[in-house]
């Protein structure tokens, strides 16, 4: 489970994003999340899919389940469906 707190660290690492900057968007403190990325604290659902969101990637390779970072696709809406 090492592997998914390594890939977020280094995900925002990447992007040139600090600790308190991400724990802003996730709307937590700063250390609630450095615990997450040290692997103290399990993250969420909802936090894994906001991450996910601003990382460009899918909650899968967060949690080590591909190494294809890429997001997938957005579902397609049945025909006849309307978009209200």
């Amino acid at each position: 489970m090492i592997m998914v707190y390594k890939r977020i660290r280094n995900l925002r690492e990447d992007r040139d994003l600090t600790q308190a900057e991400v724990a802003k968007y996730l709307c937590v403190h700063q250390t609630t999340y450095s615990d997450y990325e040290l692997g103290y604290l399990n993250i969420p659902v909802p936090v894994l899919d906001k991450l996910a969101n601003l990382f460009e990637t899918s909650v899968d390779y967060l949690v080590n389940r591909t190494d294809e970072q890429k997001p997938y696709p957005p579902p397609k809406k049945p025909k006849g469906e309307s978009s209200t």
